[in-house]
């Protein structure tokens, strides 16, 4: 069993993943990476990410890296579960520069959204902390899951009617 990741060990990660790097890539973190990196949790599982574009080199020092810094990794990014509005590279904060590698936070509505979809008490204690924190504004939540809503039959895992109420109790509907 590896240890929980805190802030200090996602550092070293993205430190010896940025000396792997034979070419420039972004990478970007999602849920409790985020939340450990901005200070919203101590520590998470598992630190999940997405690598744009994919190198096998990256993924090849994934196992690697996962053993010698005794850190959980996922290829796992809100895209996977639920569809994400364009433009959602420049809405995904920096967080710093490491070898080849640029790495950021996964754009927050997209975060949010699919937090809000698969509904756990640690997903939505994270949505109140976007909110509170100014990362996300519930008005542009809400627009942003109108603008996916019609490309929801793309991931038959989802119940539309139930992601909806869902997202409205988080942010309000459109009639408030």
């Amino acid at each position: 069993m590896r240890a929980l990741a805190d802030a200090e060990r996602i550092r070293r990660f993205m430190r010896a993943l940025g000396r792997e790097a034979r070419v420039e890539a972004r990478v970007y973190f999602t849920g409790g990476a985020s939340a450990v990196l901005l200070g919203w949790r101590p520590t998470t599982i598992d630190v999940d990410l997405k690598f744009v574009p994919e190198q096998d080199a990256l993924l090849r020092a994934l196992p690697r890296l996962k053993d010698r810094l005794q850190i959980n990794v996922e290829l796992a990014s809100p895209d996977d579960f639920i569809p994400v509005a364009p433009g959602w590279e420049e809405r995904s904060p920096f967080i710093g520069r490491e070898g080849g590698l640029s790495f950021h936070h996964f754009d927050f509505y997209a975060q949010a959204l699919a937090k809000l979809e698969r509904g756990h008490t640690q997903d939505l204690q994270d949505v109140t902390t976007m909110l509170r924190s100014g990362v996300i504004d519930p008005a542009t939540a809400l627009r942003y899951f109108e603008r996916i809503e019609p490309q929801l039959y793309r991931y038959p895992a989802i119940d539309p009617p139930s992601f909806r109420t869902a997202v409205e109790q988080a942010f309000g509907s459109p009639a408030d």
